[in-house]
């Protein structure tokens, strides 16, 4: 099976590492709220006929692998996947609409892009073991 998919007309392989975090790198992700967020990012990334690969929502940020179809832009995908997650994140968690420094804006402006070429593989294991990998640290940090 090719590696490639096909739409009228075309055969694209466009895959992209997309990392993005809360409002002031908040360590808010967690519970309830990175349930939200992982299914609203997989049913947003259904909806646009893009697929997700990989995702990996941390405490801080979100590390994302996805397929996304040649007639989205990368910037038209990630703002709709940020924007309406905050928008159901916020309707799904109303206390964390209480604080002040939201001010409607759950994500940070910005966003980190890289395409996945060749080296697919090792992109795929470092979103899905990064984590695991950063508790080791910690661990070793807070034993010294």
């Amino acid at each position: 099976m090719s590696r490639f998919r096909k739409v009228s007309h075309t055969l694209w392989h466009c895959q992209y590492h997309i990392l993005w975090t809360p409002k002031y790198r908040l360590r808010i992700l967690t519970g309830q709220v990175a349930e939200e967020v992982n299914r609203c990012i997989r049913a947003f990334s259904e909806q646009k006929g893009c697929k997700v690969i990989e995702l990996n929502v941390q405490i801080d940020h979100v590390h994302l692998i996805a397929m996304v179809v040649p007639k989205i832009s990368i910037s038209e995908f990630v703002g709709i996947v940020k924007g309406r997650t905050a928008i159901r994140i916020f309707n799904k968690c109303r206390h964390l609409k209480q604080k002040p420094y939201w001010g409607n804006h759950f994500w940070s402006r910005g966003y980190c892009v890289d395409t996945v070429g060749l080296d697919e593989e090792k992109v795929r294991k470092y979103v899905k073991y990064q984590e695991q990998k950063e508790r080791q640290e910690e661990q070793k940090n807070f034993k010294r």
